[in-house]
């Protein structure tokens, strides 16, 4: 065991988590979304194929949530993080050297596998560090990440556009994430690294009651729904809008902005709210930035339908995982891997659902409609979850987080 004074400081720690959550999201995952009409322009690609390949993205992500919930060792954890890292450049590269649609989905589904490690197995490394040396469990800073990652995926490709083709913003993407890879690596320590998990750290709080869970599992399915139609096909809703022609990347690098912020944020609501108090209050406005622009193709419905899905998806997350950390302290990543599983399967089946309703009906209203239903049945979830924590007799298992 390395001494205290060898150990690095928290920040060093989440600034390594959130250059990762930058390269396994920002450059591997979120590129892929204001590419898509660059991909559309040059190569001829088509909203079906784009659906399935974001698809194929979300199974790669699915497949490796399966593995993470698998996982016990902490040092197995900890060598597939950095494998992932690793394979979020790879499958960058791997966009940029052909327009075959195989290549294509093979490149996503492994930068699926990528993001799952950085996400997950990166977040509950990281969890686990700060519990081991007594510093706060909420991962808002951390979670920044994401935000971060599509205001720098999204600049990227806008800046190389101006002088490469689609291969060669494949190319500069690639180079960021390379760069973006040593920090990363380098600021994590190994989990043998410090003191083990102590009785105090384990015993901060009970595990909820069953009950507890299954909600949160449905309420999270919902939200996998909420988010996945946006996050793929943002900057196409935009473009389809008459008035709006050639703003959305603009309108994706303000749901980015959006988010930068937004895991703090929702991190200081919840000291005062309460967790579930909170995620309700980010599933009501999201779900109104979902319907916005179904009733309304004005710039300034865009940009609100942007910031409010950039500021309540990465919310949710972030309030989710926190919660399920804070709760289960003894193995977060295997509860985190439970909970994503639902939430991959939505991303999984929305965005190729989407794509076809939309390369048959010409629009994507019918299925944003569709995805704030979604969302409102999750609220629902949310909200059984705090009046059976406010039951006499439901037990202090469920009343801890309300």
């Amino acid at each position: 065991m390395t001494r205290p004074d060898h150990q690095p400081s928290h920040w060093t720690v989440l600034v390594s988590g959130i250059c990762a959550l930058i390269l396994t999201l920002g450059i591997a995952r979120f590129a892929y979304t204001p590419m898509i009409p660059v991909l559309q322009a040059q190569t001829g690609m088509g909203e079906a194929l784009a659906g399935w390949l974001a698809g194929w993205n979300y199974l790669g992500y699915l497949s490796g949530v399966l593995l993470v919930s698998r996982l016990r060792d902490l040092r197995l954890k900890d060598r597939l993080y950095r494998a992932g890292l690793i394979l979020a450049v790879v499958t960058t590269l791997m966009m940029a050297l052909g327009e075959s649609p195989i290549l294509w989905g093979a490149s996503r589904y492994l930068a699926g596998l990528s993001s799952a490690a950085g996400l997950m197995l990166g977040s509950g490394l990281i969890l686990n560090w700060l519990i081991r040396h007594d510093h706060r469990s909420e991962l808002g800073v951390h979670f920044s990440g994401i935000g971060l990652g599509i205001v720098v995926g999204v600049l990227v490709v806008v800046a190389a556009g101006q002088v490469l083709d689609w291969p060669g913003q494949w190319l500069a993407l690639t180079a960021v994430g390379a760069l973006l890879l040593f920090p990363a690596w380098l600021g994590l320590p190994t989990p043998d690294r410090g003191q083990p998990l102590a009785s105090r750290h384990l015993d901060a709080a009970p595990e909820p009651a069953p009950i507890w869970l299954w909600l949160l599992q449905g309420a999270y399915v919902c939200a996998g729904f909420g988010y996945v139609i946006n996050a793929t096909f943002t900057v196409l809703i935009t473009e389809q809008q008459p008035l709006l022609r050639g703003m959305g990347d603009w309108m994706w690098l303000l749901v980015g902005v959006a988010a930068v912020p937004a895991p703090i944020l929702w991190d200081r609501v919840a000291r005062r709210l309460g967790y579930l108090h909170t995620l309700q209050a980010a599933f009501g406005l999201q779900i109104i930035g979902i319907l916005l622009p179904v009733f309304s193709g004005s710039l300034a419905a865009a940009m609100a339908s942007a910031v409010l899905f950039g500021a309540t998806f990465i919310g949710i997350v972030s309030l989710v995982l926190t919660m399920v950390g804070v709760r289960y302290p003894a193995h977060p990543s295997q509860i985190m891997a439970r909970l994503t599983l639902g939430y991959g399967v939505a991303q999984i089946l929305g965005p190729v659902l989407a794509g076809e309703v939309a390369e048959i009906t010409g629009t994507f209203d019918g299925s944003l409609m569709v995805a704030a239903a979604l969302m409102l049945s999750g609220w629902i979830c949310l909200r059984a979850m705090t009046v059976l924590a406010d039951r006499p007799g439901f037990g202090s298992k469920g009343s801890s987080c309300p």
